[in-house]
C-alpha cells in the first residue's frame, strides 16, 4: 500500500473531525442565543457522523497499523468512536452532548493524528 492513500485517509478523518468540533460549537451556540435550529442541528446527524466514523477509522487505523504495529493508537481510536457513541445518549442539545460529542471527536482526531506520526520515516 502506498503512502499516499493512507496518509489521505487520515488526513480526510481529521478534516472531518474538525467538522465535528464546529458543527458541535456552533449547535450549541446556535441553541443557546435563539433555541431554535435547522436540520444541521438534528440529532441524527451524530448518528450519521459515527456511522462514517467508523468505517473510516477502521480502515485508515488498521492500514496504519499494519505498517507500524502501534495498538495504543488503534486502542484510542476505538475510545474516541466508544465516547462519541456514548453522546448518542446524552439529551439533545445539552452542554453535556457537546463535551462528551467533542472529547470522542478530538479522541478520535488525535488518534489519526499519531497514525499519521507513526507512519512518518524516521
Amino acid at each position: 500500500m502506498s503512502e499516499a492513500p493512507q496518509t489521505l485517509l487520515d488526513r480526510v478523518a481529521i478534516g472531518l473531525s474538525g467538522l465535528c468540533l464546529l458543527h458541535c460549537m456552533a449547535g450549541f451556540v446556535l441553541l443557546t442565543l435563539f433555541a431554535l435550529t435547522g436540520d444541521w442541528l438534528d440529532h441524527r446527524i451524530h448518528i450519521v457522523g459515527l456511522v462514517l466514523a467508523m468505517p473510516l477509522a477502521a480502515v485508515a487505523l488498521w492500514r496504519g497499523w499494519r505498517r507500524h504495529h502501534r495498538g495504543d493508537i488503534g486502542v484510542l481510536g476505538a475510545l474516541g468512536l466508544v465516547v462519541m457513541a456514548v453522546s448518542l445518549v446524552v439529551e439533545h442539545g445539552a452542554l453535556a452532548e457537546m463535551l462528551v460529542s467533542m472529547a470522542g471527536v478530538g479522541l478520535l482526531a488525535l488518534a489519526h493524528w499519531r497514525n499519521l506520526k507513526a507512519l512518518q520515516p524516521g
